[in-house]
């Protein structure tokens, strides 16, 4: 892990114990010298000088939270491989996590001492996750293998152990992935899908509109909109795309 104060300019290395449970997978700087670290064992912790030292959030590792609930009925809890993907962050310190075999997911939010499984409402495996317009508590949206996506029906409460509802959205994507969902606004939504190609909805995801670039040769695996007029896409091959209004 490397550590810049000026910008870019010189780096400084951070050094992690070797008994770190899982490899680092998701850094999030919260001030100067204050930043949080999840690993793909679930870990989470945070450090407040610089990362000199770290103090963990979570109390046991995925792997421990499953031994004690393999019983709750979490489809595909009992195939987990050990480690999570698809980690993101809300601006409130809530997690979403993904299993690598895309069986179920998990949901962690400070002052708790374990994550959450829950299990996917489709036979299809995920593919991505993420918070509707970076909030927890405004839902949560999923994409599965094959071009499917959903979004939560109500808000979403992750200090209650039930199951969440998902409602389809009409999205034809052609078999393609959907890789990441980004909100401009409340109503407006990007979909970046593999094959270099975006889907814009100005409704809330009921109806889409393709946006496609056939001299782009790469897929697209990510959107950010930073405010409503700045935002980008970052793809394979060095490919970034601007927003222009």
């Amino acid at each position: 892990m490397l550590h810049t104060k000026d910008g870019g300019k010189t780096w400084l290395r951070v050094p992690l114990s070797p008994k770190l449970p899982g490899e680092p997978t998701l850094v999030v700087a919260l001030g100067p010298d204050v930043a949080e670290m999840t690993t793909s064992s679930g870990a989470v912790y945070i450090t407040e000088n610089g990362g000199r030292n770290w103090k963990a959030k979570v109390k046991e590792t995925i792997d421990s939270t499953l031994n004690r609930t393999i019983s709750s009925g979490i489809s595909g809890a009992s195939y987990f491989t050990g480690s999570i993907i698809g980690v993101i962050r809300d601006n409130s310190g809530s997690y979403l996590a993904i299993s690598r075999r895309g069986n179920f997911f998990l949901t962690w939010k400070p002052d708790q001492e374990f994550w959450i499984p829950r299990p996917r409402d489709t036979s299809r495996r995920i593919q991505a996750m993420g918070f509707i317009e970076g909030d927890s508590k405004k839902g949560i949206w999923m994409s599965t293998k094959g071009g499917g996506l959903s979004f939560s029906k109500e808000k979403t409460d992750f200090e209650s152990v039930n199951s969440f509802e998902f409602e389809n959205s009409n999205i034809k994507t052609g078999g393609y992935g959907i890789l990441d969902v980004a909100f401009r606004n409340k109503d407006e939504l990007w979909v970046a899908c593999g094959g270099g190609t975006l889907y814009k909805s100005e409704d809330g995801g009921k109806t889409w509109e393709k946006k496609e670039n056939e001299k782009l040769a790469a897929n697209l695996y990510k959107i950010k909109f930073f405010n409503p007029d700045l935002g980008f896409a970052l793809g394979s091959n060095g490919v970034l795309l601007k927003y222009v209004p």
